[in-house]
């Protein structure tokens, strides 16, 4: 990474966190999503000032890595998603926000349970285990430990099936048994289809099972596109008439009285492929230094330092990135809301965050080439604060 010298002439000021933008905790998040859908069948769950349409068959399709930003600039590649999009015929669409790190282990978390990540504690992509003082990937779950000691919090889904609701998730089945569906998507049954379009069919199929019914079903195959080929590639461009295809597939199969929503965990940028939109911690002796363990991933990082160099870390951290990120304490990270209102932010999670919490702006990122290497080498990445990344799309169809 090429330096500037810090007596340079007409150095750009660094990036205040105080205006960086913010989940919209408790009235159009993520975690607002189910709650809200639920308090129209009458099933109490978590607090929510979303207000939805009252129905009473509820269906939502999660397409990973669905920004909001890139589907509004592809309308030809989606033009049924379009057509749900504000300003068209049949547009009752809006943006809402993923929570932050805008990561898939923590978004399906709020989805779930419908809580802000503070609460249920899968704050990032990868974080520090305190008991066991050692970094835990929350998506591939390694190492292992206690899914529901990690979050005890009941899932939606749960709430939802105790209830009565008939109530059911279809995606991969490679996913029915990971302690992440345990956690976050779990409760009444689970329907693994390997073909897309069967998941389409077999969740509109389940909706009419029943005068009440909340069906979720998935597809990952958009967001591994973009993290390999970059958002915009032909290959990316592609996916998403796959999945503006599907949508559509479901939607023209809803039973009456039900809802669709199609909607995201997060959005991607594209981090150019150069020393100056890739800081490299494993080469730069600079970053490195107080640095006991690196966590999240290169677009949001949990920075653990070694004891006693947390304020060195972070004054090093804000001057080497400078208006390339946000840069704050953990407290501060906690009292700007990022991990959901303050309050929110139970004890027992408190300590799976950094020392130092880093959200890039713009579209560089801080990568380890040599003990990341694979995700070091993505093209699309995302997990910050930045509206590409947070930005998610709340697409509706109704019959």
């Amino acid at each position: 990474m090429t330096r500037v010298p810090s007596d340079a002439y007409d150095e750009p000021p660094l990036p205040d966190p105080a205006l960086a933008p913010v989940p919209a905790w408790g009235t159009a998040s993520l975690a607002d999503l189910l709650p809200a859908a639920l308090a129209g069948m009458g099933v109490p769950g978590p607090a929510t000032g979303l207000v939805l349409p009252a129905a009473d068959r509820v269906c939502v399709f999660l397409v990973d890595g669905l920004g909001w930003e890139v589907l509004c600039a592809h309308p030809a590649e989606a033009p049924f998603l379009t057509s749900l999009l504000p300003g068209s015929l049949a547009g009752s669409g809006r943006p809402a926000t993923a929570g932050f790190p805008s990561t898939t282990a923590s978004s399906l978390a709020s989805v779930g349970t419908g809580l802000p990540v503070g609460a249920h504690g899968l704050a990032g992509y990868r974080v520090l285990d305190p008991a066991a003082d050692r970094l835990m990937n929350q998506l591939r779950w390694d190492p292992w430990t206690d899914p529901h000691l990690w979050q005890p919090h009941p899932t939606v889904f749960r709430l939802a099936h105790e209830a009565g609701v008939a109530t059911c998730q279809v995606s991969a089945p490679a996913f029915e048994h990971t302690p992440l569906t345990r956690v976050a998507l779990s409760g009444g049954r689970w329907f693994g289809r390997l073909d897309p379009g069967e998941r389409m069919d077999l969740a509109a199929s389940r909706l009419a099972v029943a005068d009440r019914a909340l069906v979720y079903t998935y597809y990952a195959d958009l967001d591994g596109c973009g993290h390999r080929f970059g958002v915009d590639s032909p290959e990316w461009r592609a996916q998403l008439r796959i999945v503006d295809g599907l949508a559509r597939r479901l939607a023209e199969q809803l039973p009456p009285r039900s809802v669709l929503y199609v909607t995201a965990d997060h959005g991607m940028v594209d981090v150019p492929m150069t020393e100056e939109s890739r800081y490299d911690v494993d080469e730069d002796w600079e970053l490195g230094a107080g640095v006991r363990l690196l966590g999240g991933e290169g677009r949001a990082r949990h920075v653990y330092a070694v004891p006693g160099a947390a304020a060195d870390v972070y004054t090093v951290w804000r001057e080497v990135l400078g208006e390339d990120a946000w840069v704050v304490g953990r407290e501060e990270a906690v009292e700007l809301g990022w991990f959901g209102p303050p309050k929110t932010v139970e004890s027992r999670v408190v300590g799976r965050l950094g020392d130092v919490v880093v959200a890039m702006t713009g579209t560089a990122a801080v990568v380890a080439g040599s003990t990341e290497p694979n995700e070091s080498a993505l093209i699309g990445m995302h997990g910050s604060l930045t509206s590409a990344e947070l930005d998610i799309p709340l697409l509706e169809v109704r019959t």
